[in-house]
């Protein structure tokens, strides 16, 4: 099959480069709802903003869905301090240690930016000596120093700087020669690109799924209520969002991960084996997981009480929530997977 990869990857770094913190993503939601019109797909937005596309299939009695996640980890200004620096809230889990130093940007209510730097309260050496290299990092110990001279809190208020604002971490986006992908937030938007490849496929060629499909693009997967609106006749969900590479994980960066389990639910048995099978005939290299610390929109749906199978595949992702990695043949074999099985 002819993916069209480099179509993946420039979708996939153009979307990187939308700042889309949970809560703060209508720019890269309506940046996809362009790319569905000019792929003449055609799509509703829920009344929390996120989209639902479709696609008719061959076989009309059998109704399957596939989703991905905008939303990413960022921030939200909690408090503006004294010294006119900023204390911050986490959305999405992101680790502390994990953006210590990043450049960030703090978004206002009324559209401005603003340059800043997450840092430790006390990070000089010079100055704070063993404190600085021993300090625990949280909420309370990390602040921006805006890139602005700012010194007092009300200093900071007259640049339009408010409690609530969101903020985001720089990307550092990178493609290796050697194929790796390295980035913030390839979870999620490398399998929002990743559908959007398939879809082009199917107008490239002229194709149509097996069965009636319904797209889901989400943007509040990361705090747990992402997909909220499930079609009546819906039969079947496949998440996709990435796999997780680790001690106590089997993902491989150049495999897709099949998901067997995560802490919410098993994923549905059936599909799960129709998911390996379409693999094993492809001759798709895959893993088979269980996630401890990991759901998806799929398995929060469930737990909604819908009733459909529900399953999850994607990209398995080094160091996910952090500076996370993944190699171009990882994210092959999962538009391939996905292709087979749909």
């Amino acid at each position: 099959m002819n993916i069209d990869l480099d179509y993946i990857l420039d979708t996939t770094v153009e979307l990187l480069g939308i700042p889309s913190p949970v809560g703060f993503t209508d720019a890269a939601m309506n940046r996809v709802g362009e790319e569905l019109n000019a792929l003449n797909v055609p799509f509703k937005m829920t009344k929390k903003r996120s989209i639902i596309a479709f696609i008719e299939g061959e076989n009309r009695n059998y109704k399957k869905m596939i989703s991905a996640h905008l939303d990413t980890p960022g921030a939200v200004v909690k408090k503006i301090k004294p010294n006119g620096r900023l204390e911050l809230i986490n959305v999405g889990g992101c680790p502390w240690a994990g953006v210590e130093g990043e450049n960030l940007t703090v978004h206002t209510l009324d559209g401005r930016e603003y340059e800043g730097t997450l840092l430790p309260t006390k990070c000089s050496v010079h100055i704070y000596g063993d404190v600085a290299r021993e300090m625990p990092r949280t909420a309370e110990t990390m602040e921006v120093r805006l890139d602005e001279d700012v010194h007092t809190a009300e200093d900071t208020e007259k640049l339009g700087i408010r409690v609530g604002d969101f903020v985001s971490y720089e990307t550092r986006t990178r493609i290796t020669e050697n194929g790796y992908i390295k980035s913030r937030y390839l979870d999620d938007k490398l399998c929002v690109a990743q559908i959007l490849g398939y879809i082009k496929f199917l107008n490239d060629y002229n194709l149509k799924p097996k069965s009636d499909l319904y797209i889901y693009f989400s943007n509040y997967e990361e705090i747990g209520h992402g997909v909220s609106v499930i079609p009546e006749d819906l039969d079947e969900f496949i998440a996709l969002d990435i796999g997780l590479v680790g001690a106590d994980a089997l993902g491989d960066e150049r495999k897709v991960s099949i998901a067997a389990k995560d802490n919410k639910t098993p994923y549905d048995i059936e599909v799960r084996k129709g998911l390996m099978r379409a693999a094993e005939e492809m001759d798709i290299n895959y893993t088979v997981d269980v996630y401890n610390r990991y759901g998806s929109d799929a398995s929060a749906a469930v737990l909604q009480g819908f009733d459909f199978k529900c399953g999850c595949i994607g990209p398995s992702v080094d160091a996910s929530h952090h500076y996370e990695r993944t190699h171009i043949d990882g994210v092959i074999e999962t538009v391939r997977l996905m292709t087979a099985y749909l």
